[in-house]
């Protein structure tokens, strides 16, 4: 069909595409330019990508037929009218239709609105690679079984609670992840995918396998790990060459013919219920059984230890009770009969979100977000859990305590801390059931219990501070409390102002007190009540929901005594007495106030010295600039540190690059091109990225910036104004040079095709004591697998790091792999004990196998220069030799 038929025929197809984009605004030819690149089309990065996917396909159809890669965002609202128009693409090799873009209130992920597709989807005759993920599946769509030629399947993140008798029908299927679903049992057919190589069930619900899945001859890598596998396991013997991971699971026995797999390169049973191993599997070195009580006798009052991997998201709990130590520092415990039956226990660390993280004033946030599932179990009885969050200075007017979600509001948990080597403090809690967590230090809080008869409270802060509670103050018992923050006289600012400490009062009732409640405040410095001034004496309340001080003083009776000042109320707020002569004391209290919840912070943008394209930004608290830059020094180099800023803790702003260098990757963070961050003075407010330039830097450097701001980015910024911040209340805060040098030689390809990767030649060590060739990593590449990460960590690699790689290339194993290898060596290749540090690594992240082919690949590299260097008569013990004989 000639190409303007097929053109014509699409714009026939689509449902009223003008009556959909008629309130929308039009796709510019740059950006237009900037999606459609040759034969790829990437339109998940963008906001409303599917509007400008309807867009194109009027103006442009002719180009956007000949697409082979394209990229939707499933969380828009355009999704199923774009759905429509895709069958017609039949040059379509890749599609990716994936949720997850957009958050909800909790700051969680929001699935995709994908339900089913198209009848005629399966006419994408071209189509090898479907990634479904994070979208809303309870079922695989029937047109899927169509796609004879699909050889990558991806529907991670849906709810999929099984999948199509047919499925074996996708013969040429090389690769499927059902990851994060609901899946209880396999299809026999299954059994039927001969070219399956690598297969992806984990965290799901499966109990038992299918005796087909023995018919995978080709399969390679088996995940089983995450789901409810119990009893004794027992697969086909017809598996081969196989990668097998259990972890997990609810395994008590396994059989002896594991072992007996003729080219089984790893098996995974941690975190089981095995309490023996048949001597055959134990003594294998490809085994890994941590986390199973492995020799305990069953007994319900003997708790069994889990120790969880960083990058493992659930674990299993019987009535018998455990114990759980998460690599990231969690710890769980989980007494005998808490539970009634066995549960799977998902956990996940969130990035705090101001939106729904809600700080109280003068709260400062001490850790990320621990969530715990399932959220509706009631245990029988209270698990404790163990968060360790960063340290800081607590003064003696503030407290660490753990504040716990409820799906509605905020609060905080009866918590017990443990002081421990620092920073490795820990705060622990109670809890019957499970819902998110996070540790904050909040001011210190005195509590008490109002009876009909009255009482006093005192504050542990400032004993001079109390409330006096009188007989008859309230029909009910009532409880209450009391908040003091001490204000730093510098933040006043003033020589003629002078301020009491700050005094918070709540209580769980509505009601107001039934007689009036007296409260003793102490004067402000240097004041006394026999030389004080009445009339510039000040007693505000506030309302900090409004922002707002009102002065109380004429509806209060004061009384004075040599050191304090003496009030009755019948409901509580804050309290804050003043000694000025300003008149508009709520305004200077308004702006004293919001300078004790700002810090003042710089701003870094530095560049790594072997890399220039990666660029670590940071947003620092002013006391902590110095020591942070001096354990950058010698991996980064970059600009000075900005002017101070201040912010407020929890505050939202953005970065974001401009004059020819621009961002490298989509990232979750990302808001229309700018990166986000969320300042919080206690927490590393870092962002780690990669850069490029929009010029040819063969030609010449590129310079550029990166600009910080509030907000919306300012139109029309004046040259002068990106040099300097124009005040406080601008939504510009700084601005950073960057330099991208003028690229010297390309790296070589690296000569795998199949992973497209560039990577500047290098060897690891030296030929006197033997060293690893290119060829030598790839082929180490080759055989590191699922372990990766584990690998990563051990040769040094930051957590950041790792997560990056895994982000960037999250669809492909092989390349997160080459990456974080490649990564490290390109570091390390000057250092003389590169190669022993890598064969550590290995031993350390239970990979013998490699650190033994490593070591003989050094033993071979030794012998060959030895004898090279007898060929040429240099070796000094045969040169030592031949005096000898020269000598008898």
């Amino acid at each position: 069909m000639h190409l303007a038929a097929v053109g014509s025929y699409c714009m026939a197809g689509l449902p009223k595409v003008g009556a959909a984009l008629k309130e929308g605004s039009s796709v510019t030819a740059a950006l237009e330019d900037c999606c459609l690149a040759g034969n790829r089309l990437n339109l998940d990065v963008y906001p409303n990508g599917c509007r400008q996917f309807l867009e194109l396909s009027e103006k442009r159809w002719d180009e956007v037929a000949e697409v082979e890669f394209l990229r939707l965002n499933c969380n828009e609202a355009l999704i199923d009218t774009t759905l429509s128009s895709l069958p017609l693409l039949k040059s379509l090799k890749s599609l990716v239709l994936k949720g997850g873009h957009a958050k909800d209130e909790f700051g969680a992920c929001q699935q995709g609105s994908l339900t089913t597709l198209p009848q005629d989807f399966g006419d994408l005759i071209c189509l090898t690679h479907l990634d479904l993920s994070f979208n809303s599946f309870s079922r695989l769509p029937s047109c899927i079984m169509d796609l004879a030629s699909l050889r990558e399947l991806l529907v991670c993140h849906n709810s999929l609670v099984g999948l199509p008798e047919d499925f074996g029908r996708l013969s040429k299927l090389t690769f499927f992840s059902a990851m994060k679903n609901q899946l209880r049992d396999l299809p026999r057919s299954i059994g039927e995918l001969a070219a399956l190589q690598r297969l992806d069930l984990s965290e799901n619900a499966l109990e038992s396998l299918p005796e087909e899945i023995g018919n995978l001859c080709n399969c390679m890598e088996l995940d089983l790990s995450g789901n409810q596998l119990m009893g004794c396991l027992s697969l086909p013997r017809s598996l081969h060459h196989l990668h097998l991971c259990l972890h997990s699971n609810l395994l008590v026995t396994v059989p002896a013919s594991l072992a007996s797999l003729p080219n089984l390169s790893r098996l995974d049973l941690q975190n089981n219920r095995l309490r023996s191993i048949p001597p055959e599997i134990q003594s294998s070195p490809f085994v890994y059984l941590r986390g199973n009580p492995l020799g305990e006798h069953k007994s319900p009052l003997q708790s069994d230890v889990i120790h969880n991997h960083f990058f493992f998201t659930s674990f299993s709990v019987t009535p018998e009770g455990c114990k759980v130590a998460l690599a990231c520092g969690i710890q769980f415990y989980f007494p005998p009969g808490a539970a009634t039956s066995p549960v799977t226990i998902h956990f996940q660390m969130l990035s705090p979100d101001p939106q729904w993280v809600k700080l109280r004033h003068h709260d400062i946030l001490l850790s990320k977000v621990l969530e715990v599932q399932p959220h509706g179990v009631e245990f029988q009885q209270e698990v404790q859990i163990w968060m360790p969050y960063t340290y800081a200075q607590m003064l003696r007017e503030r407290e660490v305590v753990v504040r716990t979600f409820n799906g509605q509001s905020w609060n905080d948990l009866q918590t017990k801390v443990e002081w421990r080597r620092k920073p490795k403090h820990m705060a622990c809690c109670s809890v019957s059931h499970f819902s998110w967590f996070l540790v904050v230090s909040r001011l210190v809080e005195n509590e008490c219990r109002v009876p009909l008869e009255g009482t006093l409270l005192f504050s542990t802060v400032d004993p001079n501070i109390k409330v006096t509670f009188p007989p008859g103050v309230t029909e009910e018992t009532r409880s209450v409390r009391m908040q003091v923050c001490v204000i730093v006289e510098e933040i006043v600012e003033d020589r003629e102002s002078r301020a009491s400490p700050l005094l918070c009062l709540s209580q769980n009732s509505t009601v107001d007190f039934l007689r009036a409640v007296k409260i003793q405040l102490p004067l402000p410095p240097g004041v006394t009540g026999f030389t004080l001034d009445r009339s510039r004496l000040h007693l505000l309340h506030g309302d900090l929901q409004a922002q707002t001080w009102d002065d109380i003083t004429n509806q209060v009776a004061l009384e004075f005594t040599h050191l304090y000042a003496l009030f009755e109320v019948t409901h509580f707020s804050w309290y804050w007495l003043w000694y000025t002569t300003k008149t508009y004391i709520n305004g200077i209290a308004r702006k004293v106030y919001e300078r004790l919840r700002l810090y003042q912070v710089n701003f870094i943008a530095l560049q790594r010295k072997k890399d220039p394209e990666q660029v670590l930004l940071q947003c620092v608290p002013k006391h902590k600039v110095d020591p942070v830059l001096g354990k950058l020094h010698d991996r980064y180099q970059g600009p000075e540190p900005s002017d101070i800023v201040e912010l407020f803790e929890g505050e939202q702003f953005f970065a974001a690059f401009e004059r020819g260098i621009s961002i490298d990757a989509d990232r979750p963070d990302c808001v229309k091109g700018r990166i986000s961050f969320i300042f919080y003075s206690h927490l590393k407010n870092i962002k780690e990225i990669y850069v490029t330039s929009e010029v040819d830097r063969k030609g010449q450097a590129v310079k550029g910036q990166v600009s910080f701001y509030r907000g919306e980015v300012p139109v029309n910024v004046p040259e002068d104004a990106t040099k300097k911040r124009k005040g406080p209340d601008s939504h510009w805060l700084a601005t950073l040079p960057i330099k991208l040098p003028k690229l010297k030689s390309r790296w070589t390809e690296c000569s795998d095709p199949k992973n497209s990767f560039s990577f500047p030649p290098l060897n690891l060590g030296d030929a006197e004591t033997g060293f690893l060739t290119q060829a030598n990593l790839l082929g180490i590449a080759r055989r590191i697998g699922a372990d990766w990460q584990t690998i990563g960590l051990n040769l040094g690699l930051t957590y950041q790091q790792i997560e990056r790689i895994g982000y960037n290339h999250r669809e492909d194993l092989d390349r997160q792999i080459l990456n974080m290898l490649f990564s490290w060596a390109q570091q390390n290749s000057e250092e003389q004990n590169c190669v022993e540090k890598l064969i550590t690594a290995m031993k350390e992240s239970g990979r013998q196998d490699i650190a033994d082919e490593i070591e003989t690949i050094i033993e071979l590299g030794r012998q060959k220069y030895r004898a090279s260097i007898r060929r040429v008569g240099l070796d000094q013990e045969s040169s030592t030799e031949d005096s000898a004989i020269a000598m008898v």
